[in-house]
């Protein structure tokens, strides 16, 4: 099935929507909480509020799905996520950081809806076009963030104020939404048996968390979101606390990270076919590790910047391809979809108020260190999955040989 140009670009730039957001309060965490004159580890509770709303999102983002189509899901998703801006711009003019964390809250509900149902919606065009499209569609997420912590750094070096940066922000998303979310296509609709019996849906899901390529998936995807998750979270206060950058320069490291991200993202597609799937992922799982490392024992603030760019790349294609791999390996491509990026969020919402204790007790550089070991162990869970890819393979082989043999 041919999918149209305008079809495929308006699922990017719906994407690119909730990373131009993210990197936009992202890149004024010191300011928030300077303005709510909050603690690293009251930061790390008010961050807590986006986790919340992200796993809302992404655990009811698949019945929702199923209730009323990608595309309504995505369109009410992107607008709770302006939303939550607002409620965060607002935040330090009433000094409330319960304000704040309903803010995030409503943001990550956003993206969690949006999310789900535009990967959703992008992995059925990869199977009606049979054309790699998930690197590129998350190309457009990291282009996103790069965009909005351009305008950040800008912002922030103009000592703008929150409120008229998220308010310009907000703005130009809306305007984007209303072109994009007309022309983005509908092939992801599920059948209507499945939308109305919420129990068989349950006990299908159970049958695919049998699936053990699935549970390796998710905790792939859980510990690259992780990586990703922790330098949208911390990286401007990491460089400002752990090497004593001032805040315009700790977000030109988050611009540079976002960078490094995007580039290997719009590149991944010709590196992916170049060495496999599997490989692709062992790469990127070795150098984030190494960029964190690097992070956690540098003497020298030029190499942590050199660390940071190493940790972007590596963690750039570790989503995108286990997702992407989610939906190759078994039945019910979109509710596994669902299922392992509920595992990426699981991520999002261990990570802050870990971090954000781990930061107040041992400072945010030695709180890098259990995310390094979980990307890691992804190394070592890309390795199980592929021998258990590789047996499926050979046992299906084998029995399609005897089958033939026989007849």
């Amino acid at each position: 099935m041919v999918v149209s140009r305008a079809a495929r670009y308006a699922l990017f730039f719906l994407f690119l929507i909730p990373g131009f957001g993210l990197a936009s309060w992202a890149t004024r965490t010191p300011a928030l909480r300077d303005g709510l004159g909050a603690s690293t580890q009251q930061m790390g509770m008010i961050l807590f509020g986006f986790s919340c709303g992200a796993m809302c999102g992404v655990l009811s983002a698949g019945w929702l799905v199923q209730r009323f189509g990608a595309k309504r899901v995505a369109c009410g998703g992107l607008l709770a996520l302006q939303s939550g801006l607002v409620l965060l711009a607002l935040s330090p003019l009433a000094g409330s950081a319960v304000l704040a964390f309903c803010g995030l809250f409503a943001f990550g509900v956003g993206i969690g809806w949006a999310e789900i149902a535009v990967n959703i919606e992008a992995a059925a065009v990869e199977r009606a076009s049979k054309r790699q499209i998930m690197t590129t569609l998350h190309g457009f997420f990291s282009l996103g963030t790069l965009v909005g912590a351009s305008l950040g750094m800008a912002m922030t070096a103009l000592q703008m104020p929150i409120q008229a940066h998220l308010g310009i922000a907000v703005i130009a998303s809306i305007v984007v939404i209303i072109f994009a979310i007309r022309r983005m296509p509908q092939l992801s609709r599920a059948s209507e048996g499945n939308a109305a019996d919420p129990v068989g849906a349950g006990t299908s899901v159970w049958r695919q968390l049998r699936d053990p390529s699935l549970l390796v998936i998710c905790y792939i995807v859980l510990a690259m979101a992780l990586a990703e998750g922790t330098a949208t979270d911390w990286l401007p206060l990491l460089m400002i606390d752990g090497y004593g950058f001032d805040a315009t320069l700790g977000t030109q490291i988050y611009v540079g990270f976002t960078l490094a991200m995007t580039i290997t993202r719009f590149a991944g597609g010709a590196f992916v076919e170049r060495v496999g799937k599997v490989n692709a992922l062992y790469a990127s799982a070795i150098l984030a590790t190494l960029g964190l490392a690097l992070i956690v024992v540098s003497p020298w603030p030029w190499l942590a910047v050199v660390a940071v760019l190493a940790w972007g790349v590596g963690a750039s294609l570790g989503f995108p391809l286990a997702i992407s791999a989610a939906a190759d390996t078994g039945g019910n491509p979109a509710q596994r979809v669902s299922i392992a990026a509920t595992g990426g969020y699981l991520g999002f919402l261990v990570g802050p108020p870990m971090l954000g204790f781990l930061g107040e007790h041992y400072g945010l550089r030695l709180a890098m260190v259990p995310v390094m070991l979980a990307v890691l162990l992804a190394f070592v869970a890309t390795a199980l999955f592929s021998r258990y890819r590789m047996r499926a393979v050979q046992s299906t082989t084998a029995t399609d040989r005897l089958s033939a043999s026989v007849h």
